[in-house]
């Protein structure tokens, strides 16, 4: 039913200087492995393979990434180093890229109306690399999104509950709960100050959009900080017919952040890849 994933990949990554002035903040490295190849072997792993990036100025990188090197692989052909590679290859081998650009950073919403063109009439899902989602007692959070997708057919936004002083970063939703874990939404609100916030249920970055969601961007003025919320949006289509909001199973690093960075780089190293090293 669904087939595309969209990555939101061109933003500056400020809250990382100056470690992203000259390189992707989705190239930065967890242990050995980029935030972006994360993010897509999630959507693979979902069953997706057509991945569709929305990159910026200075992030050729994420293109070079999910490209055959050959003289990189020609070197270590034959030594130990190939292991490294595997993982990456087999992703350039099932998976197909496309890649647009979006002009000027516009906010979220409008980096996903940017993306328009590679994603079609079509539902899809939305993945933001630096927002690191892992489960490892199951299905990662983008294929448990595909399941409820199947059952209900409408847009879907991951939550977690975070500290009320800290609602003013994220957009923040409220509705009634229809059985446990799934609410639906009636109130989104981007970035409200605490005593604001119609909860302390915050949105992280993995969505399921209907493709109607793109005209209703395409209409949305820009709201907070100047940008096109996708929260906006998302709120007239709540409005118009139903928007589900669903806490995930599993753990969420904020890897913009410094603190979530190496928060989620001793987690890998410790679940995940102090074997391979």
């Amino acid at each position: 039913m669904i087939r595309k994933c969209l990555f939101p990949a061109a933003g500056y990554g400020t809250r990382f200087l100056p470690a992203t002035k000259a390189m992707p903040k989705e190239m930065l490295p967890i242990v050995n492995k980029p935030l972006i190849q994360y993010a897509v072997e999630e959507a693979r792993d979902a069953g997706l393979q057509q991945m569709a990036i929305v990159t910026g100025r200075g992030k050729r990188a994420l293109e070079d990434h999910f490209d055959i090197s050959f003289e990189l692989e020609h070197q270590i052909r034959g030594t130990d180093k190939e292991k490294f590679l595997a993982g990456t290859r087999e992703l350039i081998d099932t998976c197909s890229f496309s890649y647009t650009r979006q002009v000027e950073m516009k906010g979220l919403g409008h980096a996903i109306l940017s993306g328009r063109s590679l994603i079609g009439d079509e539902p899809f899902a939305v993945v933001l690399a630096d927002d690191l989602c892992l489960n490892l007692e199951g299905d990662g959070v983008l294929a448990q999104m595909l399941k409820l997708y199947a059952q209900y057919r409408c847009s879907i936004v991951a939550i977690q509950e975070v500290p009320r002083e800290q609602t003013q970063k994220y957009g923040v939703i409220a509705g009634e709960q229809i059985r446990e874990g799934l609410y639906r939404v009636d109130s989104m609100v981007e970035k409200p100050l605490p005593e604001e916030a119609p909860s302390n249920l915050a949105i992280i970055g993995r969505y399921i959009l209907t493709p109607d969601i793109f005209d209703l961007i395409a209409d949305t003025e820009p709201g907070k900080g100047g940008e096109i919320q996708i929260t906006d949006a998302l709120m007239k289509q709540a409005r118009n017919g139903c928007v589900l909001a669903y806490k995930f199973k599993g753990r969420r690093f904020d890897c913009g952040s410094a603190k979530g960075y190496v928060e989620a780089t001793n987690f890998c190293f410790e679940h995940l890849h102090q074997s391979d090293l």
